[in-house]
């Protein structure tokens, strides 16, 4: 039913397993290939969302088929944040779960079916999704330090009620699935059984439909890249690891090839903003060339300075601030919520501390007298956002060096700064 040889060298294999029927079957079928075949170590994840009182049984019923077919099993407790959307909030924490279990190469299994396929792509039609929502679930993508695989993409849900009852399986009937006030429940009871009277190969169908459109997407996919290529061209060398694109290379570009090429590019960061959202792309790219436009997206924010746009998330969304006392400047020092720094030269010097600006802050630079660092900054050309969080070497109240700008010291030292991760709020 289903091929597995593509992942047999992974560390290893992890089950997402509810309970239900589709992660039923394919808990068997895994435990059955495992049983046959050599094949990497193999354990199952059960997630309880506490979400309904008829959850708190699940676990004992997961552990029970788990002990029959001699599968380790993991039952992880999250909590779901309120929001307007349950199922979304329950899915985020679900797979959060899930990517901080997978360590490198390993690769989680999940039991989504053809059904569910064109299940998504009717409901995502419902909703005014772009290409980009409408395209098929993929069979395999990256999850954390691992993968992602959806092996029974390629089955119906009849296939698997065949097989489970052909091997007297036993599942849970999650109550919600009943629940019509749910989108997708409403669609798979009340809206598809009326499709497949009429037309019987309607999943079918549909889940080739979603097909075609993740091939088209594909080919976007790769205008995206070469656009992004040119637009990731000039990032300053001072500000390793920050994410940014030069805003003229996007502005020479169609409005739907600027558009397609930014989808790809933060879909890779944060959740994508719907259609209405993306009037703060066109207001962050038009505004006036002295202004500081911010867009807030779901997992971060992008801005714009020194022609370029900048994607901030993590850390970068906290404001630094402090005095901190270097006693060892030999060993690197860690800034809270800023990376570190590590210093090269002086450091036999006693009293260094680091600290952030407060306005009016001058250096000595050298054959250049004594400066003000918020022209020297300018000079430099140094991101505004980037200015309240440079750190700043001092040795007792003397300015001695601006992290990362070789320019702008006082003595013969550097301040290397490691900048804080730009992390991703992704699932």
């Amino acid at each position: 039913m289903i091929n597995l040889t593509p992942w047999l060298n992974a560390p290893n294999w992890y089950i997402a397993f509810s309970g239900g029927l589709d992660s039923t079957v394919l808990l068997h079928l895994l435990a059955e290939h495992a049983r046959k075949h050599a094949s990497p170590p193999l354990r199952a994840i059960h997630i309880h969302h506490g979400l309904q009182p008829a959850a708190d049984a699940w676990p004992a019923h997961c552990q029970a088929i788990c002990d029959n077919l001699g599968i380790e099993l993991q039952v992880v407790h999250v909590q779901v944040s309120p929001g307007a959307s349950l199922e979304q909030a329950a899915r985020d924490a679900r797979y959060t779960a899930f990517k901080n279990a997978l360590g490198p190469g390993d690769i989680l299994f999940t039991g989504q079916h053809r059904d569910d396929q064109a299940e998504t792509l009717l409901f995502r039609l419902l909703r005014g999704a772009g290409l980009r929502g409408l395209a098929a679930m993929p069979g395999q993508r990256a999850l954390g330090q691992g993968g992602l695989v959806r092996p029974l993409l390629g089955c119906s849900r009849q296939q698997l009620q065949d097989y489970a009852k052909a091997h007297e399986l036993a599942w849970i009937e999650d109550p919600s699935n009943v629940d019509t006030h749910f989108a997708r429940n409403y669609l798979r009871g009340e809206v598809f059984p009326q499709l497949q009277q009429r037309w019987p190969q309607a999943s079918q169908n549909l889940a080739r439909a979603a097909e075609h459109l993740g091939e088209a997407l594909g080919l976007l996919d790769e205008v995206a890249q070469g656009d992004l290529a040119f637009a990731g061209q000039g990032a300053p060398a001072a500000w390793p690891g920050l994410d940014s694109l030069d805003l003229a290379t996007l502005r020479g570009l169609t409005p739907a090839r600027q558009r397609n090429a930014l989808q790809y590019w933060l879909s890779q960061r944060t959740r994508l903003p719907d259609t209405r959202h993306w009037a703060g792309w066109m207001d962050l790219r038009d505004a006036a060339g002295d202004a500081q436009p911010v867009w807030r997206l779901a997992d971060g924010q992008l801005l714009r300075s020194q022609g370029r746009i900048w994607w901030l998330s993590g850390d970068w969304l906290q404001q630094p601030a402090g005095r901190l006392a270097w006693p060892d400047p030999a060993v690197p020092l860690l800034l809270p919520g800023n990376g570190s720094v590590r210093l090269v030269g002086a450091a036999a010097l006693d009293g260094l501390h680091v600290a952030y600006r407060q306005g009016g802050e001058r250096l000595e630079v050298p054959g250049r007298g004594r400066r003000d660092l918020k022209r020297l900054l300018n000079e430099q050309q140094v991101p505004h956002f980037l200015r309240s969080r440079l750190p700043l070497l001092y040795h007792g109240e003397h300015l001695l060096a601006v992290a990362n700008l070789p320019g702008l010291v006082r003595a013969d030292c550097q301040l290397h700064w490691q900048l804080p991760t730009n992390a991703q709020g992704l699932s």
